[in-house]
């Protein structure tokens, strides 16, 4: 039995259904947007400024190159990433949308944006997995656009990823509730 799903934006729910993607995918991508939109939330609060278009469409397709190699859906790997950038600029997604599938598991790469920091975030935080390094880098952003001390940044985004993590087993038991694949894959 499957669980319902928090809702991702219409165009790439499309694009999920076009590409016969694994449930298990589209619960995974759902379940790292409805996060993305949380963390987002709070940083804007923040008076961080991002493309908050660039976050959600980023963090509902990260994955999508899953779909050119489902094998990754179970098992260790990166082909994934290069994959579903190419596929999503084969569509006409603008770079700057795209760029997320490629850039997601880079957070620690020169150039990095605060909406990569964010997507990368939200793929960490959504099964309460806390990574010191990226989680040290918004936090710097935090402090310089808010006007803040950084250990109040600090604290601000500690309380805001220990909520999300609470909720961390639930979202892995609706991830889990869904298939890996599909009757076609």
């Amino acid at each position: 039995m499957t669980t319902a799903l928090p809702p991702l934006p219409a165009d790439v729910a499309d694009l999920l259904r076009a590409l016969a993607a694994p449930p298990r995918l589209v619960a995974h991508l759902a379940l790292v947007h409805e996060v993305a939109e949380e963390i987002a939330d709070f940083c804007a609060r923040e008076g961080l400024e991002f493309d908050r278009e660039a976050v959600r469409y980023g963090a509902a397709t990260h994955d999508i190159g899953k779909t050119v190699h489902p094998e990754e859906l179970s098992a260790p790997g990166s082909a994934h990433e290069a994959a579903g950038h190419a596929l999503l600029i084969a569509r006409g997604v603008p770079e700057r949308l795209a760029r997320f599938a490629r850039s997601h598991a880079r957070w620690g790469e020169p150039g990095t944006t605060v909406e990569e920091l964010l997507v990368s975030l939200a793929d960490k935080a959504w099964k309460n997995k806390r990574v010191p390094d990226l989680e040290d880098r918004l936090v710097d952003r935090l402090a310089a656009a808010g006007g803040r001390e950084r250990w109040e940044a600090f604290l601000a985004l500690d309380d805001l990823l220990t909520r999300i993590g609470e909720d961390a087993p639930r979202r892995l038991a609706v991830q889990a509730g869904h298939p890996v694949r599909t009757g076609r894959n």
